[in-house]
């Protein structure tokens, strides 16, 4: 593990948040760029190795409207900040629906702080006050002092600035306990002074006066607070200064010495309990939580109980977070601590019946056996009447569902009940007030830590990079953390990379969370628990849910897989989600934890399993179908549409493309699935019907991939109609990428199966495309050839769609041979007709290339009037690329008329959406700034 005193060490990249913003590479700092570019470095620090969302970066950098372009402006800055990290540095990983930045965070000096301040929790005094000496010396200045005003700045700053006075506090305590009142006055003054109506720190001034010997100086700071609260806010000072300022009034000795509580003496006839089992060991993160549970218990109303149900999937630490948090608050409650293991999900015992619990705890509480009444409502009144005037924590671990714990409620508005449960106890919300805290998996940061401390100390920093996938492959899940830690720790000489490419294997993922001489310490029988738990028709739905995929599904999803409709797959997995067993992470659509997922795809397969994948594809086949036709014309014969009972609710562009964004990583990982699965007849249409989404947004990578899945699978079945299509995407795909031989290869190809099938229509597609590429590779004469031959087909079949596009491609050839007059005229016809048919993508093409001409023609007003006009028809279908075309054009413009300020923002928004897109046209945009100076 890195030292304590430092930052990480002076080698690698380090980060300074607690202060101005601050990169430094082996001890020098780096230029990181412009305030907007620091400000999203700000926000993904702030949030190491978790997806911070795009719609929160939005809001987070635009105090004001965002622009229309905001997404891909964001887009344009991740791919700045990738190049400023190059290969060494920490990486940026784009994961819906935002980015991840991987990095560890004893390397970012706000999380480091926090580590620090975590790790000082329960120690001795003088440890406790070095450690939170050492996270206080971590603030440099005013947090983000460069980035001061934006609306960063003020969400981040105040509750980082509370942190630190936290920290101080906490540490003038651990002095105050060390006996160094007589050091602390001068400090403990200057911070009253700075913060006068912060009344912790005014009570620990009292305290350092009273001990030093000034009793007149203690008292005459309360009664300065009180004035002041009183005259500025209108409230008295809090119970905690009152009662100590009445025991600096009587001299109390409590204030001198620290005695430890006294044990009951053996003369008490009501015996104090104190039944919590040891906390493990090795406890890690879970802040916000014991920050909740704090709260809770601060807020709580008076004349009621409080009941907290801690809940999540099997593994999570539900018991592990329940026990350690009620050891730091058992002081709060003198009269005991009672605990039952309930048993809910147990491999070898029965569910422990309310009464067998109440029976153990009346025993606990000093009923004798015979005295214990024998029915269950008499056993609860007597449970309720020992504890009707006590103030105690009762821990019920395990419980299986709202009846086993109703019982066991004491009826003391004072005392505290902590539930754990695999299932959500909606019950006990309903009847007993009961507040739900579901657990989530832990983040990187704490899971690298809990390997550390369960395991080898030292590993994971040595590894960094492998613990941080080993972190990845066990999901967060601190069971599966524990479990590799323990078999790196039984054998040191294994490195933590070795670990890794086990579990990489799906396959051999849960075999490889076992402890080989402890059977019941596995992910794979603590999942067992849960699943065989479940009525029948929700085991079958989870057991199928493995054949999915993607990493999230709807219920119109599971309908089709289960073969039952969308109402009854709804309750189905809401059944699941109450068992922890599937997620919602956002209304109506749904996912499992990787480990779930991969316990599910081993259950024993199915005899219906091909016939429900099948189904599933059906399904994805008739929605991406439906959703296709609203963004562009479809300009093939494959209709899904009618083939699914359930489509999506998708009636518009904008529905569409919220639908295809949405389902995007589904629909990739579906086409690879359906090809995998010897199921080519769904393959290639399900990779073509994507083809109007890829056109709009531009994933390059995803795009090739779909579409060479499903030009194997065309192959495959010999479809020359697949071949053709997949080719002809293959080919699209190179061309927008910039990798013009490449593309040029898949057209040709394309072409060579289309004069196979003499298909006249798909042959003039072919020589469209081919037009295009050979025109961009200088090969005019080629380009002009095949551009008319093109034409003159489409003319005759009377099909006005692909004249456009012939006209397109003539038009650009006419342009660079000077003949403007005639390419801006066949550029209007091609305009008139995408209208026609709606094609808004290609329309902004079309303007943006008019817009071209017209400059070069001299007529400026006509060239930004047709730019401005495809900014706005590109905005309207989502086109990114067009938009930077559109303000490209719009720069070119503005730098004709002399305006180059104007110009440069517009060639620097042109910038970012290339760069993010990872456009060729970089490069040009690029030259345009470096010229203007």
């Amino acid at each position: 593990m890195t030292p304590l005193g430092s930052l990480g060490g002076t080698a690698g990249f380090e980060f300074r948040l607690l202060g101005p913003l601050e990169v430094r590479l082996d001890g020098v700092p780096l230029e990181v760029g412009r305030t907007p570019v620091r400000a999203l470095l700000a926000c993904l620090l702030l949030e190491p190795n978790q997806v911070v969302p795009m719609d929160r970066l939005i809001d987070t950098l635009w105090d004001d409207e965002p622009p229309a372009s905001a997404r891909t402006i964001i887009q344009g800055y991740v791919s700045r900040l990738r190049k400023f990290f190059g290969t060494s540095g920490p990486e940026i990983i784009t994961r819906a629906p935002g980015y991840l930045l991987r990095v560890d965070g004893e390397r970012i000096d706000a999380h480091r702080a926090r580590s620090l301040i975590s790790r000082a929790h329960g120690l001795e005094p003088a440890e406790r006050s070095r450690l939170l000496t050492e996270a206080l010396e971590l603030w440099s200045g005013s947090v983000l002092a460069d980035i001061a005003g934006s609306r960063l700045h003020r969400m981040v700053a105040p509750n980082l600035d509370e942190l630190r006075l936290l920290a101080l506090e906490e540490r003038i305590a651990a002095d105050l306990e060390l006996g160094r009142h007589h050091q602390l006055i001068a400090e403990l003054s200057t911070l009253v002074d700075q913060h006068p109506i912060r009344e912790r720190l005014a009570g620990q001034l009292m305290l350092a006066n009273y001990r030093a010997g000034h009793r007149a100086e203690a008292q005459a700071r309360y009664h300065e607070l009180r004035h002041r609260l009183s005259h500025e806010l209108g409230i008295d000072p809090g119970p905690e200064l009152r009662e100590l300022y009445e025991k600096l009034l009587r001299d109390d000795p409590a204030l001198r010495n620290h005695p430890s509580r006294a044990e009951p003496g053996l003369g008490i006839r009501r015996p104090v309990p104190a039944e919590l089992p040891p906390a493990p060991a090795g406890f890690v993160g879970r802040r916000l939580e014991f920050a909740t549970l704090n709260a809770m218990l601060e807020t709580r109303e008076k004349g009621s109980s409080l009941i907290t149900v801690l809940t999540g999937t099997a593994g999570v630490g539900k018991s592990a977070l329940a026990l350690t948090w009620s050891h730091r608050v058992a002081e709060e409650f003198p009269d005991g601590q009672l605990y039952a293991s309930l048993r809910g999900f147990d491999s070898e015992h029965q569910p422990l019946t309310p009464g067998e619990a109440l029976t153990s705890m009346l025993k606990t509480l000093g009923v004798a056996s015979d005295a214990i009444p024998v029915e269950l409502d008499d056993r609860t009144a007597l449970y309720r009447s020992l504890l009707a005037k006590r103030k105690v924590l009762v821990l019920l671990d395990n419980a299986r569902d709202s009846d086993q714990v109703l019982p066991l409620l004491p009826g003391s508005a004072a005392s505290l009940v902590v539930v754990t449960s695999r299932r959500r106890l909606d019950g006990l919300v309903v009847r007993s007030g009961a507040r739900v805290l579901p657990l989530e998996t832990l983040p990187t940061e704490s899971a690298i830590e809990l390997l550390d401390r369960a395991g080898v100390p030292g590993k994971s920093a040595a590894e960094p990079d492998a613990a941080a996938e080993l972190a990845e492959l066990c999901g967060g899940l601190p069971l599966a953390l524990r479990i590799a830690a323990a078999r790196l720790a039984a054998n040191p000489a294994r490195g933590v990379s070795d670990l890794v490419h086990e579990l990489t294997d799906e396959r051999n993922r849960l075999q490889a969370l076992d402890i080989d001489d402890d059977a019941d310490t596995s992910v794979r029988r603590a999942f067992d628990i849960s699943y065989r738990s479940l009525p029948p028709v929700h085991a079958e739905t989870f057991r199928v849910l493995g054949l999915i995929p993607g990493q999230t599904f709807t219920a119109h999803a599971v309908a089709a897989l289960c073969d039952t409709d969308p109402a009854s797959a709804q309750r189905r997995l809401r059944a699941l989600a109450l068992a922890h067993l599937v997620t919602e992470p956002e209304p109506d659509r749904f996912g499992m934890h990787d480990l779930l997922r991969a316990y599910a795809r081993e259950l024993p397969a199915g005899v219906e399993d091909s016939a429900a994948l099948r189904r599933l594809l059906g399904h994805y086949l008739c929605a991406a179908d439906h959703a296709r036709r609203f963004l562009r014309p479809t300009r093939d014969e494959l209709d899904f549409c009618a083939q699914g009972d359930h489509r999506p609710e998708v009636g518009s562009r904008s529905q569409a493309l919220e639908w295809f964004d949405a389902e995007w990583p589904n629909l990739v990982a579906a086409v690879r699935a359906a090809k995998l699965a010897g199921m080519h007849d769904m393959a290639w249409p399900l990779a073509r019907l994507q083809f109007n989404y890829l056109m709009v947004r531009c994933p390059w990578e995803d795009w090739l991939r779909v579409y060479t899945d499903g030009a194997e699978s065309a192959r495959a079945v010999g479809d020359p109609v697949g071949k053709v299509l997949m080719s002809a995407g293959l080919g699209v795909a190179c061309a927008r990428s910039g990798k013009l031989d490449e593309a040029l290869a898949h057209y040709e190809e394309s072409y060579r199966v289309a004069v196979q099938t003499g298909d006249s229509e798909r042959l003039a597609m072919t020589q469209v495309n081919l037009s295009s590429a050979l025109f961009r590779l200088r090969r005019y004469e080629e380009a002009k050839i095949h551009s008319k031959d093109a034409l003159k087909v489409y003319r005759s079949l009377g099909d006005r769609y692909f004249v456009a596009g012939a006209l397109n491609n003539l038009a650009m050839v006419e342009q660079v041979n000077g003949e403007l007059e005639a390419a801006l005229r066949h550029l209007r016809e091609a305009e008139g007709l995408y209208r026609e048919a709606d094609d808004l993508e290609t329309l902004a093409m079309v303007l943006n290339n008019c817009g071209e001409v017209s400059i070069e023609l001299g007529n400026l007003d006509d060239g930004e009037r047709f730019h401005h006009e495809a900014l706005e028809v590109a905005r309207q279908c989502g086109s990114a690329v067009r938009q930077a075309s559109a303000n490209l054009g719009l720069g070119d413009v503005a730098r004709l008329r002399g305006d180059v300020p104007v110009a440069c923002t517009r060639w620097e928004t042109a910038l970012s959406i290339f760069e993010a897109e990872g456009s060729p046209q970089v490069r040009e945009v690029r030259q345009r700034l470096d010229e203007a100076g």
